[in-house]
């Protein structure tokens, strides 16, 4: 499932280099979800028990996709496919 994680992370990450400018909001929101993902996925397996779940990150990624859905439809699939995944994942 990491494996998975990190796909869709790199995914949504050439699909915004080919969407062109982002407005502020949305693009700090986006720094600080694939931040935190970045930290989860550095702890992996060392993170205590329930810990992952305190993030929201699957909530905060179906947000996003919300958001982008309206400004940037070329990017709603890969942020709900990530948030999918989270979802999938506990977190």
């Amino acid at each position: 499932m990491e494996g998975n994680l990190k796909a869709s992370l790199k995914s949504l990450h050439a699909r915004l280099a080919q969407a062109g400018p982002v407005d502020e909001e949305l693009q700090e929101l986006l720094l600080q979800l694939d931040s935190d993902i970045k930290a989860l996925l550095e702890r992996g397996s060392e993170a205590p028990p329930g810990e992952t779940t305190t993030f929201g990150l699957a909530e905060r990624s179906q947000e996003l996709s919300a958001k982008f859905a309206v400004k940037h439809p070329q990017l709603e699939p890969a942020l709900r496919e990530l948030g999918t995944i989270l979802s999938n994942m506990g977190i």
